[in-house]
């Protein structure tokens, strides 16, 4: 799930398994994007190798879609079903999903890149693409990463995932544990796909680059940080100065499709003005808050 995850709602399909909706919407997601040829692969969750993790859960579908079919699909996407309740640039502090829900399938993130992934989304995902696999979900045949690939994406998630234990146990798993074939393929592949900057939160050192402008953004994911501090490393992480000058202007906006999706409602003009200017002042006290903690910390 991406920043801002939302709950499941009952629908029509509320009385089927999870894991069976769940499959149908990985097959949904490769029905439409079949039937135009966009290329997908599908990701984590369903889609993982399980013997990369035995038993682990899931509560919505993931494609990567190779970035130029990104439109396309999310276009189609929306003419058969499936409403988009989180766009990219408010999914997270990476703007890498959009998130959708379908009544009967459930939710699904869709990633226009992944993040750690690089040196560039398109250049990603020709290398994941390159030696992609297949697996059946929901009765339909849709392309995977490769094994060892699959490893390397599930802990560039798990570095970003903080203290959840659900992150510390796919890194005990995938690479603490491991064999040193395994953590041979996954470095291989943290080389190809040039993560070595998300990957070194899994390492223990992120602090060794401090000087990339995407460190800010690990650091404040990895570790937490206040709404500030994550508005200021997505600011010094964007690229050119029109792409940091149009972060900077949404970090003063309302985040309407956050907002209702914690009221779990559609939200009025009122209460959109009234967290226009509750923000600043929420901010205020979490800043001084955080430094009063480091204060104490240094003190004891």
């Amino acid at each position: 799930m991406a920043a801002g995850e939302v709950a499941e709602v009952p629908a029509a399909g509320a009385m089927v398994p999870l894991e069976v909706r769940i499959g149908f919407a990985h097959a949904s997601v490769q029905w439409i994007a079949d039937r135009f040829g966009a290329d997908l692969l599908h990701v984590k969750g369903a889609a993982l190798d399980p013997t990369l993790v035995p038993h682990r859960g899931f509560s919505d579908a993931d494609v990567l879609v190779r970035p130029a079919h990104v439109t396309r699909v999310l276009t189609e996407l929306r003419r058969h079903g499936w409403e988009l309740i989180n766009s990219f640039a408010y999914g997270s502090s990476f703007e890498h999903s959009a998130t959708l829900r379908h009544r009967d399938f459930g939710l699904l993130d869709l990633h226009r890149l992944y993040p750690g992934a690089g040196p560039t989304p398109d250049a990603a995902f020709a290398t994941l693409w390159s030696e992609r696999r297949t697996t059946t979900l929901g009765g339909r045949t849709c392309a995977v990463p490769a094994r060892g690939a699959q490893a390397a994406l599930l802990l560039l998630h798990a570095a970003r995932g903080g203290s959840d234990p659900k992150a510390a146990r796919d890194v005990g798993f995938v690479w603490t544990d491991a064999t040193d074939g395994e953590r041979e393929q996954v470095l291989e592949w943290v080389e190809r796909l040039d993560a070595g900057l998300g990957f070194s939160v899994i390492l223990g050192e992120l602090d060794r680059h401090r000087d990339d402008p995407a460190y800010d953004l690990w650091r404040v994911a990895a570790r937490g940080g206040t709404r500030m501090d994550e508005w200021r490393a997505r600011v010094r992480a964007a690229r050119g100065l029109r792409a940091k000058a149009l972060v900077a202007g949404r970090s003063v906006l309302v985040n309407v499709e956050h907002l209702t999706i914690v009221r779990g409602r559609p939200v009025s003009r009122r209460e959109v003005v009234a967290e226009f200017f509750d923000r600043p002042v929420r901010g205020l006290r979490e800043q001084v808050s955080r430094v009063r903690s480091r204060r104490r910390g240094r003190s004891e």
